[in-house]
């Protein structure tokens, strides 16, 4: 017999695809190629479709704009709505959560835009073409960490760096295109965009969370600002920067496992209702958001847009008159210099002045790739430029945005890959990180494995009978054996709503511990997590050598039960709601905890210290 498994395997591969960094970079890049294919067959096809007018009329009121326009007006607020949601994301739980960190990545990011403004403008004096200077301070910051991914460099220490700077890049385009490149504002409109906006905050306080609430006056907020001349896309940004990010919370987490249950033991459409409301609740708005919008944006929307803006007529002719233009050249010398001088030289001169006490979380080498891979302006880069010029001018800069993100990309990948033959300081630097573990290790109190004097801590907030855990005890082992510099904690956090024997399963490890075999039990435990009712807790006891009789009085005793309270109050007072939880040298892991996820972090750590 035999099985057709294609299918299932290119469902797979499409899933894997779907969810890595670089898959975005990849679909915009075939987007812009697909453009370029098409106007150079049929210039005539390409305008006419992008330009066919599309109307929305609502009683006396008539909302009349081309193709295009939706696709940059209307369907790009979505990706600047995610540009806030991951804006605000570092401002409440990544780098920006330490206020003073905000300080380098803030004039990082205002001198990437400065200097590259500044080599616009005096490339392009006297003429013109020097009213375009905001087409030439932009990153895209979603192309930019795509191509970073697609360079091999993995380091969430440096993507985190660039996105914080880029960050700022991001809310300072914005606001250019509010400034510089809006006609004429209309004040009353722009008041209504503003009062919708506190509408917005209010709701956000009151916690209400119905999702037709926000899109109502999502759209209102748009409309009102289309109608008041400021670009529409700045209601996409707002609306992303007002939606806070925060850890699950474990006693939303419980009650929404009581919902869960309560529909399962009677399955009714108000239970099913009540269990999706409860599952959505016990997570931030933002972390609900990203996950429904960022992949579309990046597969679909961005995509679109690249199809829709960047066909351009590569003729001899357009490509001699962009060889001489002073808007091309601008543009180019803007990105590929200004960008990386820019955001380099404003991190060393702030770790300057401030004698090391403010400096970048990165090395040099990474601080330097990461300003060259900022030089890839793409999505704000031609938003402005379709403000800014028409005709033979914009068909100038577009082919300098694309040209800069070539360049500046090579450029990236030259200095990535020579910092690879680098020591690793030079990449990762040894700025101290954020600790997110409040409870600091105690080789007294807490289970160590490996080295005591080991420079890497992994803390691991487990449970017995989670059988994620059970999955990520094998990585553990595998790290642990691969490296000699690595030393592992395990601190207990039952959960017991949904795992009704794992309290009890770490109390027997702690009266295992008693007799000397904490980590004879845990790994039995963790390789038999069916078995954890009394009994079997008993035999496991027995099958390791351990005297039954005081196993049976620590049990019957509950002697372990406050080292377990001890070890879930710590994992609360570090906002660790679920298991697995890894903390790396004081930081908590995100993502996934695969061997290679981990040998990363420890890696990374392992250079700061």
């Amino acid at each position: 017999m035999q099985v057709d498994l294609t299918g299932q395997s290119t469902r797979r591969w499409v899933r894997r695809f779907a969810g890595s960094e670089s898959a975005g970079a990849v679909v915009l890049l075939v987007g812009a190629a697909a453009a370029l294919l098409w106007v150079n067959l049929d210039a005539a096809s390409y305008d006419g479709f992008w330009d066919t007018p599309l109307a929305v009329r609502l009683g006396d009121h008539l909302l009349s704009l081309s193709l295009r326009e939706w696709v940059n007006s209307g369907l790009m607020s979505f990706f600047f709505f995610v540009v806030g949601l991951e804006a605000r994301r570092e401002f409440d739980l990544g780098e920006l959560r330490e206020r003073r960190r905000l300080v380098l990545p803030l004039m990082a990011g205002l001198a990437g835009m400065a200097v590259p403004a500044a080599i616009y403008l005096a490339v392009t004096a006297g003429t013109p073409a020097a009213h375009g200077w905001g087409a030439a301070i932009s990153t895209d910051t979603a192309l930019a960490l795509g191509l970073l991914a697609l360079a091999g460099v993995r380091s969430p220490a440096v993507r985190a760096f660039l996105l914080t700077v880029l960050v700022v890049d991001d809310l300072v385009a914005l606001s250019v295109i509010a400034v510089v490149y809006t006609d004429e504002v209309s004040l009353p409109a722009l008041l209504v965009a503003v009062a919708l906006l506190g509408v917005v905050l209010l709701a956000r306080t009151a916690r209400i969370r119905a999702g037709a609430v926000y899109a109502v006056l999502g759209v209102a907020t748009w409309v009102a600002l289309h109608a008041s001349g400021v670009d529409a896309v700045t209601a996409g940004l707002a609306l992303g920067l007002l939606t806070w990010a925060y850890p699950a919370n474990r006693g939303d987490l419980e009650a929404a496992t009581d919902l869960v249950r309560a529909f399962r033991e009677q399955p009714t459409a108000a239970l099913a209702s009540s269990a999706r409301a409860g599952l959505g609740a016990a997570i931030s708005p933002n972390d609900r958001f990203t996950h429904l919008y960022s992949t579309t944006v990046a597969l679909v929307i961005v995509p679109v847009f690249a199809l829709a803006n960047i066909g351009i007529p590569l003729s001899g002719e357009v490509i001699a008159r962009a060889a001489t233009s002073p808007i091309t050249l601008g543009v180019v010398a803007a990105y590929v210099l200004g960008k990386p001088v820019g955001i380099a030289g404003m991190s060393w001169l702030v770790t300057r002045l401030s004698g090391g006490r403010l400096r970048a979380p990165v090395g040099w080498a990474a601080v330097l790739g990461g300003g060259a891979i900022a030089g890839v302006g793409f999505t704000v880069s031609l938003l402005i430029a379709t403000l800014a010029f028409s005709g033979d001018d914009l068909e100038a800069a577009k082919l300098g945005v694309l040209a800069a993100a070539v360049i500046a990309y090579a450029l990236s990948w030259l200095v990535f890959r020579g910092a690879a033959a680098l020591p690793e300081k030079a990449l990762l630097g040894s700025s101290p990180v954020i600790v997110d573990l409040l409870d600091p290790v105690d080789p007294v109190v807490d289970h160590l494995r490996g080295p005591a004097d080991a420079p890497v801590t992994v803390v691991e907030y487990g449970d017995f009978e989670c059988p994620y855990c059970g999955q990520a005890e094998p990585v553990v082992r595998e790290l642990l054996a691969e490296r000699g510099d690595v030393r592992y904690v395990w601190r207990h956090l039952p959960l017991t709503d949904v795992h009704p024997h794992a309290e009890l399963a770490a109390e027997a490890a702690e009266a295992a511990a008693r007799q000397g075999a904490f980590w004879e039990m845990h790994d039995r435990l963790l390789g038999h997590q069916g078995e954890l009712r009394p009994v079997e807790l008993v035999a496991h006891a027995e099958a390791l050598g351990l005297d039954v009789e005081r196993f049976r009085a620590d049990m019957r005793g509950r002697t372990g039960r406050d080292r377990v309270a001890a070890d879930a109050g710590s994992a609360d007072r570090s906002g660790v709601s679920g298991t697995p939880t890894f903390f790396v040298n004081g930081r908590r892991h995100h993502g996934s905890y695969d061997i290679a996820s981990l040998t990363a972090e420890v890696t990374a750590a392992r250079a700061r210290a």
